[in-house]
């Protein structure tokens, strides 16, 4: 990974930067361009608590990537849980190991939090999203 990017925790200064990333991560997933829609999207989860927003962070206010994790529970293990949900690296940062940081960074935010375990979700045909997780564990 290129020694300039940084994994650290949201900001609201952080906003319109990871906003722009939002929507175009929710364009992957066929959904229209909305920068609106996505930057109030992340307000209302950042600001309410409902979601925890790590980012690469290039310097100068560039972001090359996000993850979101969203707290819910397991049952079978009875304790509270993180799902990571939302994980994008630009497409111009990509190859340079900012994915594999930024799930690092949600598993050790999961256990710091107390989570008992972190699941992921990606879509059937994001083949690669996949390949990434299966070879972290």
């Amino acid at each position: 990974m290129n020694d300039s990017i940084y994994i650290r925790a949201f900001e609201s200064s952080d906003l319109p930067e990871t906003a722009r990333l939002f929507d175009l991560y929710r364009q992957f997933y066929e959904q229209r361009p909305n920068l609106m829609h996505a930057e109030q999207f992340l307000r209302a989860r950042t600001e309410n608590g409902e979601s925890v927003v790590l980012v690469a962070d290039e310097g100068q206010g560039v972001l090359a990537g996000f993850c979101q994790l969203y707290p819910s529970f397991c049952s079978v293990e009875a304790g509270p849980i993180y799902v990571l949900y939302d994980l994008f690296v630009e497409p111009r940062a990509r190859r340079r190991g900012v994915a594999k940081c930024l799930l690092a960074a949600a598993h050790t935010r999961a256990r710091a939090d107390g989570k008992v375990r972190m699941d992921l979700t990606t879509a059937r045909t994001n083949l690669q999203a996949q390949a990434l997780y299966e070879s972290m564990g």
